[in-house]
């Protein structure tokens, strides 16, 4: 892609309503553009990025033999009675009324609509166990919409349901998403806890958070020094640094961390009060066991940049990048031969199926350099007169400070080995 077709529109100043990094970030960045309070319109660039999240997680639930579905985003209220939930859930629960005078709700998550549908399609024990999921906006009324996409109204979530006869095969299910939810942290290159949490309105009795560590985060998670066990500390009130941890093992420490993932087991919560049962191997009517798997997909966006940037601007983990590639010609509407490089490495990085951004546009070096700081490209190359002259083009990593020297003819190997 070239600037000059892209709709880079980036900031110089940070916006005065921004109180987090990622959010003054994501808005300098071009990334996203208010359109209401917590609601955003994401623009190319943040897109691009959100898309990238979103792979990652699609291939790790289909490794997982989780299938894919898309349900509706409006809800009936019948359902929602059905479950108890449409008086219980208050005032984050968006009604609506349609010409009818039927009720609705725009979706905060799909505990009913999921269950209805596995009620009415699945009646023998051989077609479970089960996993569904979708990738879908989801919204909440929030009370304080703030941070950005961090606590946004609108947001982007992919939900999954697993559905068993049993406990012992939900239990597997459950350890078999936690291992894809530390996978999917793992690609994504964050340093990440899962962490023993509370399972509020979604209810059952078992739940695990997964944080994304950053001074920044509103949860406070409480850590074993000598194992692998961690809480957020909303269920240890007075636990204090240096406290014994509650597995016997080491002492507490506390870190901060954003909620992006959290899994839990339902059991029959829903499948009772709706009635989604299925035939054992007995001949007997059970009412079906229910796994509940959620990751925010937006707020992992604005999890990483929390994690990951300087005072210059963003430093993506590779695989998030909105490209993986800058290249950074110097006076090229005036140097033939700055343009007819910059024409070859676009081409041939493009041809191994690298995403390149080549910066044509006519702006002084400052301002090139400025905007890819600040969008965070992890790879730049930079072509000028005196490296041609040389034979060389400066190379530079978003996250290292010094430049390169690297020869022509091997730039497109070193990138390409780096990829």
């Amino acid at each position: 892609m070239r600037t000059s077709q892209y709709l880079l529109a980036t900031l110089k100043e940070d916006p005065t309503d921004a109180e987090v990094v990622s959010h003054k970030l994501m808005l300098r960045a071009g990334m996203i553009r208010r359109n209401a309070a917590g609601i955003y319109t994401w623009l190319p660039l943040g897109l691009k990025v959100l898309q990238n999240v979103t792979n990652v997680v699609r291939e790790e639930m289909n490794r997982a033999d989780a299938l894919e579905i898309l349900m509706p985003a409006i809800q009936a209220a019948e359902l929602w009675e059905e479950s108890g939930r449409w008086q219980q859930y208050g005032p984050e629960l968006l009604r609506i009324t349609d010409r009818h005078k039927r009720e609705f709700c725009f979706g905060p998550t799909h505990e009913e609509v999921i269950t209805d549908l596995v009620r009415r399609e699945i009646r023998s024990y051989k077609q479970l166990p089960l996993t569904l999921y979708q990738i879908q906006t989801k919204f909440r009324d929030e009370i304080r919409p703030r941070f950005g996409v961090m606590r946004a109204r609108e947001f982007l979530m992919k939900d999954a349901y697993s559905f068993h006869t049993d406990q012992e095969s939900l239990n597997t299910t459950y350890e078999k998403m936690r291992q894809v939810y530390c996978n999917i942290f793992e690609r994504l290159g964050l340093e990440f806890r899962m962490v023993i949490a509370d399972s509020g309105n979604i209810g059952g009795q078992v739940s695990h958070e997964f944080h994304v560590l950053a001074e920044t985060g509103e949860d406070q998670i409480a850590y074993s020094d000598d194992s692998d066990y961690a809480i957020n500390v909303e269920m240890l009130p007075d636990a204090k640094e240096g406290d014994p941890s509650p597995d016997g093992k080491g002492k507490l420490h506390f870190l901060r961390g954003i909620e992006v993932g959290h899994i839990f087991q339902l059991g029959d919560k829903y499948s009772k009060s709706m009635n989604a049962t299925v035939l054992d191997g007995s001949g007997n009517s059970t009412a079906l066991q229910m796994g509940c798997y959620g990751i925010g997909v937006s707020r992992i966006v604005a999890a990483a940049i929390e994690q990951n940037h300087d005072q210059y601007g963003i430093i993506w983990p590779e695989i998030m990048a909105p490209f993986k590639v800058a290249i950074l010609p110097m006076n090229m509407h005036k140097s033939y031969r700055v343009k007819e490089l910059a024409e070859k490495l676009y081409t041939e990085l493009q041809a191994k199926g690298i995403e390149v951004l080549l910066d044509d546009r006519k702006e002084r070096a400052g301002v090139l350099f400025a905007d890819m700081e600040l969008i965070g490209i992890p790879h730049q190359i930079i072509i000028g007169e005196r490296g041609i002259d040389n034979g060389t083009v400066e190379y530079k990593l978003r996250s290292e400070k010094e430049k390169q020297n690297i020869s022509i003819e091997e730039i497109v190997a070193k990138i390409t080995a780096a990829m």
